[in-house]
């Protein structure tokens, strides 16, 4: 997940709308300017997923027949894609323009002087401007500053269950309280199903839960004051009780007992979901576009249904309330040879009409206002509206946590998590841990 992606809580009560997966691609090792020829090559980095990058090919294609400078699309899996972008990003092999999460992990490249500021040439396209959402705009500006372009869909976690394995259990709605949840949880054991899939190998993947937890039960302030980095604020009660809570589901089995070998990029969480052989997935909106790719007909036989995370009994937080990536964006390097060419492709493509279309028909819904007709049309339509209406009713939706902190510290939380899942480390050993990395 999906983070991964972030130092903003994103309020979205007026929120008017609102999903990376694969095998390694053949991705360039950076930009190769194009020798004696007029048009200068210029690199784009992104993240694979076939039918979101069949959309981004398809702008790519129309820029370049309409542009002197010719744009290359390259694709990545998610983590190793981390690795080598923080490797090239200050090299000279930077890509011109290259996807990120916005917020802390879009800061420390533009802290370290690595991304151009856009601000000037945003302000001199009002009509564009103008386009997206303000709140997910304000996730790629930093100081103030734009240094990130809204380019996919808005991505809130919700959970995934397969409605066939439900029916068979007896099961006939998904539980809308933690109580009830933990009660289908049982259920589906004894069904002989694994309750919930998940990719235990990576850390994004279970931080979902503990950012759930802690907002339902002490509310998104929380985790406002663990990005402010206030005292005591990771090893407060209720980030204690958060983890005490991931190590009940633990203990139940809600996992099965194999969860840490299990991957995303390589769909294994998916394929349980998928097969039957577990019944829930709690995973950002992503998946079904992810899904379309990979298990088509899973889809098309309408076995995949969708749900918010439960409320919890006695807790602070709003039950509407929202985590994930308010969206990704594209950045243009400042080592770019064609800063201005970068830059617009990015104002001409990413609110165009044939791209906010191409989105939503592959199960995105662009961070671009106006979409309330477009978002209920299409194959992606029930899910469309679903996700449209959860950004409408959120009070709040908190950016991925992996995403608003800071590099280091967001490494040494995924795996500190990693850790509470696999039982090597208690709910306090967590908070006194992360107190101590993060100095407060």
């Amino acid at each position: 997940m999906f983070r991964s992606m972030r130092a903003h809580k994103i309020a979205v009560a007026g929120l008017v709308v609102l999903a990376v997966t694969g095998v390694s691609a053949c991705g360039s090792s950076g930009p190769q300017k194009s020798g004696g020829g007029s048009a200068k090559e210029l690199q784009l980095w992104t993240l694979q997923n076939p039918g979101v990058n069949g959309v981004q090919q398809k702008a790519v294609d129309r820029f370049n027949k309409s542009s002197g400078a010719k744009l290359k699309l390259s694709t990545y899996v998610n983590d190793p894609y981390k690795v080598k972008l923080q490797t090239a990003v200050g090299s000279a092999n930077a890509p011109d323009i290259f996807y990120n999460w916005g917020g802390g992990n879009l800061k420390g490249y533009v802290d370290a002087g690595q991304v151009a500021d856009l601000t000037k040439a945003l302000d001199a396209a009002p009509d564009v401007k103008a386009k997206f959402i303000p709140s997910v705009l304000d996730v790629g500006t930093v100081d103030g500053k734009v240094y990130g372009i809204p380019m996919q869909g808005v991505q809130p976690v919700s959970f995934f269950y397969n409605k066939v394995v439900f029916k068979k259990a007896g099961i006939s709605e998904f539980p809308t309280t933690w109580s009830d949840f933990l009660t289908v949880v049982d259920k589906l054991k004894a069904a002989g199903v694994q309750p919930i899939a998940l990719a235990g190998s990576q850390g994004w993947c279970e931080l979902m839960y503990l950012e759930y937890f802690l907002d339902r039960i002490g509310g998104p302030e929380k985790f406002q004051a663990i990005v402010k980095n206030e005292k005591g604020a990771w090893t407060d009660p209720a980030v204690v009780e958060s983890m005490g809570m991931v190590q009940d589901l633990v203990d139940r089995g809600a996992f099965g007992t194999n969860y840490a070998a299990v991957n995303y990029d390589n769909k294994g969480s998916q394929a349980l979901l998928t097969s039957g052989k577990a019944a829930m997935e709690l995973m950002g909106s992503w998946e079904v576009t992810s899904l379309n790719d990979a298990f088509p007909k899973f889809l098309t036989a309408g076995s995949l249904g969708w749900a918010n995370f439960p409320a919890i009994k006695g807790g602070a937080g709003d039950p509407l309330d929202i985590v994930g990536n308010p969206s990704n964006f594209y950045s243009v390097s400042s080592r770019s040879s064609d800063v201005a060419a970068a830059t617009k492709f990015l104002l001409q493509e990413m609110v165009s009409d044939e791209y906010v279309a191409g989105m939503i028909s592959v199960g995105q819904v662009p961070a671009i206002l106006g979409l309330e007709k477009k978002v209920k049309i299409g194959a992606f339509a029930d899910f469309n509206a679903f996700v449209y209406q959860m950004g409408l009713t959120a009070p709040s939706f908190a950016q991925s946590w992996d995403q608003a902190l800071p590099a280091a510290l967001s490494q040494t939380m995924l795996t500190n998590i990693q850790q509470v899942f696999n039982k090597q480390m208690t709910p306090q050993e967590f908070a006194d841990s992360m107190a101590a990395a993060a100095g407060s």
